[in-house]
């Protein structure tokens, strides 16, 4: 085959070496538009775990880079005077330059064409090509050329970024964070060779621009940086080679993912797409070259498997295309939870954190690194860390013992502590006859009280006949509700440890409709006996579906909110040791709140204020009535995802305002308010609310939503994402589920019923056992 990759990278030199390996018969070309051996850019990151890729595929190249590399196991925290640094983590650098060379001369040796100083305008530049790899670059002009094809979307992010060196050594990748008066900056600092060190800094835009940054050149950016880092830099100086820039040095990241990666042009050649031209990662994960890497190798993987004609050409880059899709979209999952960790923290966590919590949101801001594969990478930094973490909560206990994973420290709120961070999440049951609690619940609930959660909370319980979901919703509009709701609180306060919450809502126009499974499944309207129903505005659920609601008058926002004040009385007087008012998915007081569902012109509508005004009403006339001593809480859908309605950031304003009215806590959910929703799911996906709502509301908060391990826990409440998690799901699956957490990462600690403490140990072996086996 006759290949020209165009654009002489790693990926493109990478490619061209491999194939020419594979079967020396290719005709390869690599063209650049550089002069040899020249380049911009200063050191690379891998992983180890690329370098044991590299290793399999071409010994030679890999023995000349690890030759060439600068190995460290730390990273380095320099935060509000403090030092901080953890092991393990695994990283390998090389001056970029170096990389190129030590490909360049691997090529050469192999038969490689390289062709330097061209510009290449377009792939027709080479008609008899079969194969042209466009490896151009994040301003690929191929991939410019068939937009319409490789369909790229591309973000430019808001945080400004200027890539520098310099000659000061150091021994661990570092992050030094510095304080000014308009903001925060930061540098990710490592050495990649005996004699140079990147040191690239980053701000966000608004910091950049209050410092006047956008006007100054070069020189005066790099006078800058060196004097706000002078402490760290103890008089080294900082050195930029991106002379070649116009204008400002500091640029924005551009997130590219292609939908399409390759095609067949005029001329009968293929054309893929390699490395940035098809997808970036941000430098705060350092995986951008290990992409491209890793790119050339799974298609030279294609051509081993495939064959190595023309006519196989289609079949290897579908099978390209489908193998890294994947992986790159991981990786820049990954990449684009580090990006915004960094773009956000000095609004979210420098200010809010302390230096050792600081460290521990850093090291696992991606999501990739867990509690437990911390532990794997430096247990002794961990169990330190976990101890300072435990010595920050009402934990009584001889500190010679192990340390505590955080799931299992208490948590104190108003007069209430709870014995850990786990809670049972509210789970409909729809297993009421006219809102009666009885012995279905009792087993429901006293099972998961005993299974070692924290707290315990009730299903959405309704204020009145016409507030529930469907006939078999539970209630608190009459005194019998309020003792059957007795008989089980009396039950789980006598025979476990946990707490339980009562959680008060009305379904406005998601009302009367049936249980899942029943006629056509949920939020259909029932085949017969149907109630009248009530929201912001007369808009349905789903049009042509639900039934249209009356719009509410100022009546019956007086009836309804006297509805939920005499609940809150029940509730108190059945011995509820803690309040939630559900203001999430679309039921009535979220139908307010949102814009999806609330068109009103009057002064409960329009701005977000005007909107919150009724709900908050609600809220302060429960608060006045609930015991001062107990926590009240408000679970909130903090994205409606759909566009136009509430998001991220209005979720903070509604947690302030909340908050103002004294709530506790802001239990962050999200959706059900539309069924035009489109959300983003996969493991912890609302957590990220709960994070921003915590740390820029001020107010306590509670993640929820695919949660389903301790790692999990543990990685969310050491973080400081949130101060509970509420676990749903597993919990209906094994009402044990905190037991049997605590059993796979070894905390025997927890107490059990004394009725089930013979299964303890059993367990605990099991566990162990299975753990010795991997």
């Amino acid at each position: 085959m006759k290949i020209v990759c165009i654009g002489g990278g790693p990926a493109g030199l990478y490619f061209g070496l491999l194939m020419k390996k594979l079967d020396p018969a290719h005709d390869v070309t690599v063209v650049e538009r550089n002069k040899p051996y020249d380049t911009f850019g200063w050191g690379v990151v891998f992983s180890d775990a690329t370098m044991d890729n590299m290793r399999r595929w071409d010994r030679e190249t890999s023995d000349a880079i690890e030759q060439a590399f600068n190995h460290w196991d730390d990273i380095e925290l320099l935060f509000k005077g403090r030092r901080i640094r953890s092991g393990g983590h695994g990283f390998v650098g090389i001056g970029r330059k170096r990389l190129l060379n030590i490909l360049q001369a691997r090529c050469e040796a192999l038969g490689v064409k390289l062709v330097f100083e061209t510009e290449v305008d377009s792939d027709a530049d080479y008609p008899d090509a079969d194969l042209v790899v466009a490896c151009d670059g994040i301003n690929s002009r191929i991939r410019t050329k068939y937009a319409d094809v490789f369909r790229p979307d591309i973000v430019v992010r808001p945080n400004r970024y200027i890539w520098l060196g310099t000659n000061k050594l150091y021994d661990a990748f570092t992050f030094d964070f510095q304080r000014t008066e308009h903001g925060w900056f930061q540098a990710h600092i490592y050495k990649f060779d005996d004699r140079t060190t990147t040191f690239i800094v980053e701000c966000p835009e608004s910091v950049w621009l209050a410092h006047g940054l956008d006007r100054a050149d070069p020189a005066q950016s790099i006078a800058f940086c060196e004097q706000l880092f002078a402490a760290n830099l103890q008089g080294a100086a900082l050195m930029t080679n991106a002379r070649h820039l116009r204008g400002s040095a500091w640029l924005n990241f551009q997130r590219v993912v292609c939908e399409d990666w390759w095609l067949q042009n005029e001329h009968g050649s293929h054309v893929v797409l390699m490395g940035d031209a098809v997808h970036t990662a941000h430098f705060a994960i350092g995986s951008g070259t290990k992409l491209a890497i890793e790119d050339a190798i799974e298609l030279a993987r294609q051509f081993q498997t495939h064959g190595h004609t023309v006519q196989d050409i289609p079949e290897v880059l579908r099978e390209y295309q489908a193998a890294r899709r994947i992986e790159t979209l991981r990786i820049q999952n990954a990449a684009w939870n580090a990006m915004e960790w960094f773009e956000v923290c000095g609004a979210r966590y420098c200010d809010q954190l302390e230096p050792e919590q600081f460290m521990y949101s850093m090291l696992t801001r991606s999501q990739r690194i867990s509690h437990e594969n911390l532990r794997l990478r430096d247990k002794g930094w961990l169990e330190g860390y976990e101890r300072w973490f435990a010595g920050r909560t009402p934990l009584d206990r001889d500190p010679a013992l192990p340390a505590v994973p955080p799931m299992f420290t208490p948590w104190r709120v108003r007069s209430l502590t709870l014995k850990n961070r786990v809670v049972v999440s509210p789970m409909a049951q729809y297993s009421c006859v006219d809102g009666m609690p009885a012995d279905y619940h009792l087993v429901h609930l006293g099972a998961r009280a005993m299974g070692g959660a924290g707290l315990v909370f009730a299903e959405m319980t309704c204020t009145s006949a016409d507030a529930r979901i469907t006939p078999g919703c539970p209630g608190l509009w009459n005194d019998a509700q309020r003792d059957g709701w007795k008989r089980i609180v009396d039950w789980v306060h006598a025979h476990t440890d946990a707490k339980i919450a009562m959680q008060l809502g009305h379904a406005g126009p998601k009302g009367s409709t049936n249980a899942p499974w029943d006629a056509d499944g949920a939020d259909r309207p029932l085949p017969a006996g149907n109630w009248p129903l009530l929201s912001a505005s007369a808009q349905p659920y789903e049009p042509g579906v639900n039934a249209t609601p009356q719009a509410m008058t100022r009546a019956d926002m007086d009836r309804i909110r006297d509805d939920f004040v005499a609940a809150t009385r029940r509730a108190a007087a059945a011995g509820f040791d803690w309040l939630e008012l559900h203001c999430a998915h679309g039921y009535l007081l979220s139908a307010f709140i949102s814009p999806l569902t609330n068109h009103r012109d009057d002064a409960y509508g329009g701005t977000l204020e005007n909107r919150l005004r009724w709900p908050l009403e609600v809220f302060s006339a429960m608060r006045a009535v609930w015991p001062e001593a107990r926590p009240m809480s408000v679970r909130i859908s903090a994205h409606d995802w759909v566009d136009g309605g509430i998001g991220p950031a209005d979720a903070v304003q509604i947690a302030r305002a909340f908050k103002a009215a004294g709530a506790d806590l802001i239990d962050c959910s999200s959706g059900q308010v539309s069924p035009a929703q489109k959300p983003t799911y996969g493991r912890m996906y609302q957590t990220p609310f709960a994070d921003r709502v915590r740390q820029e509301a001020g107010i306590a908060t509670m993640a929820v939503g695919a949660i389903s391990e301790a790692d999990h826990v543990n990685s969310i409440i050491a973080s400081g994402r949130a101060d509970l998690c509420a676990i749903a799901r597993p919990h209906l699956a094994n009402p044990a589920w905190t037991f049997t957490e605590a059993a796979k990462i070894g905390f025997a600690e927890v107490a059990w019923p004394k009725q089930y403490r013979t299964a303890k140990p059993q367990m605990e072996a099991n566990f162990a056992r299975e753990k010795a086996m991997r």
